[in-house]
């Protein structure tokens, strides 16, 4: 694998300026402006690489979908289903937030009622994740640890009822409740899957 190029590089850095920068004061006060001041450079250089802030919105989206695919960096040298538990129990936990902010997160989202462009980025991206799920669920059926009649729609469910979960838990400040709420829906997508719960 080559090396990144400098423009691949200084790319990254003015995305992550700008996570940064959404992540301290809302993606909709992250001016090109802001970003240039968090990297203590000239916007122009911004401008250089991104030519609008739409660009550099674009880019994040796909910074947090490569987050958000981490979550499935496991160990490879394990059976198919227990790879697959390490991955429910990642995503039903609060995993996620080390990986991207809530707010971050859902400050994008809301320009998919804007941007049809942001919105395709939007549906590309939980399309991603819901094919990673249907991966590993049709490699647990190859190796006859799962039964299972359409892996994709049941990858569909689980991360409906995952998303379900982590917007209510977004309102709800206390720990304990949201490890709770959390514990109850993995207990259900396992359920689901017909195979017996195990805490992480």
């Amino acid at each position: 694998m080559g090396r990144k190029s400098i423009k691949d590089i200084r790319q990254q850095e003015i995305v992550r300026a700008l996570y940064k920068t959404a992540k301290a004061e809302g993606l909709h006060n992250a001016s090109i402006k802001k970003v240039a001041d968090e990297m203590n450079v000239n916007p122009s250089l911004i401008l250089h690489y991104f030519k609008t802030k739409e660009d550099l919105i674009f880019a994040l989206i796909d910074y947090i979908l490569n987050r958000y695919l981490n979550i499935y960096t496991i160990k490879s040298n394990r059976s198919a289903i227990d790879q697959l538990m390490e991955v429910l129990n990642n995503i039903f936990s609060r995993k996620w937030n080390t990986l991207v902010s809530d707010d971050v997160y859902y400050n994008c989202f809301t320009l998919i009622f804007r941007d049809p462009l942001i919105q395709k980025k939007y549906r590309q991206l939980h399309d991603s994740l819901r094919e990673s799920l249907t991966e590993h669920l049709e490699a647990c059926i190859d190796e006859g640890s799962l039964q299972l009649d359409d892996p994709k729609i049941t990858a569909n469910l689980i991360y409906t009822i995952l998303e379900g979960a982590y917007f209510y838990l977004c309102m709800v400040p206390d720990t304990q409740t949201r490890t709770e709420v959390m514990d109850q829906h993995k207990k259900h997508a396992f359920a689901i899957l017909g195979i017996e719960y195990k805490e992480a």
